[in-house]
């Protein structure tokens, strides 16, 4: 993909999550959570364990990721403790091609490696939690401080649904509005579910 086209999506991803995390994701009313207020912490994970593929399961839809299928996210550990983060989706449906689009993250000092600085590109960085990861690194919750975005992710492309509703109860326990998430569709059958996010569906 030519560097302009990945810069412009970086500096429109960057302005959305700035107005998502300062007003809140395109429009929706207040969180009604009681634990609304309560701060957000990130868990420690294994970093070498947490790399590989994750698909997105479900997120609270905003205007970046908005109609894609298909979708999931590539962390590689580089040499130098940072980290590779490429995000990959179709647009539109799953006869679209796949667009990749390239991040670079850190780890925080002593966060145990639970808390990312993205850089979206320089000098614009966003702050990532991941919230949960279960024992197996086979499920994992991120957050961004606000509570404003949220995803789910899994290791394989489906998840039952015993699964994602323990998965949103964690996050109901956080205090996320848990009715903001819409489930990303991973496959054509899913597309129209009760539940799922749907090409060209607005927020």
């Amino acid at each position: 993909m030519p560097y302009p086209i990945v810069r412009r999506f970086a500096a429109m991803l960057a302005a959305g999550l700035a107005l998502a995390i300062a007003a809140g994701c395109s429009g929706n009313a207040p969180n009604t959570n009681p634990r609304a207020a309560v701060p957000l912490s990130s868990v420690a994970v294994d970093l070498p364990r947490y790399m590989g593929r994750w698909y997105v399961i479900a997120n609270i839809p905003y205007f970046a990721e908005r109609n894609y299928v298909g979708s999931r996210a590539e962390w590689t550990l580089r040499e130098d403790g940072r980290i590779d983060d490429v995000f990959v989706g179709r647009k539109g449906g799953f006869d679209r091609p796949e667009k990749r689009y390239r991040f670079v993250d850190t780890a925080k000092p002593g966060s145990g490696g639970g808390e990312w600085r993205v850089r979206l590109f320089w000098p614009v960085y966003v702050t990532q939690l991941t919230l949960y990861v279960d024992p197996d690194y086979r499920y994992t919750i991120l957050g961004y401080p606000g509570k404003t975005l949220g995803w789910i992710f899994s290791r394989e492309p489906t998840m039952d649904d015993a699964t994602y509703r323990s998965l949103l109860a964690r996050l109901d326990a956080m205090g996320y509005d848990t009715s903001r998430f819409r489930r990303v569709p991973q496959t054509p059958g899913q597309i129209g579910r009760p539940g799922f996010a749907s090409p060209g569906e607005r927020d």
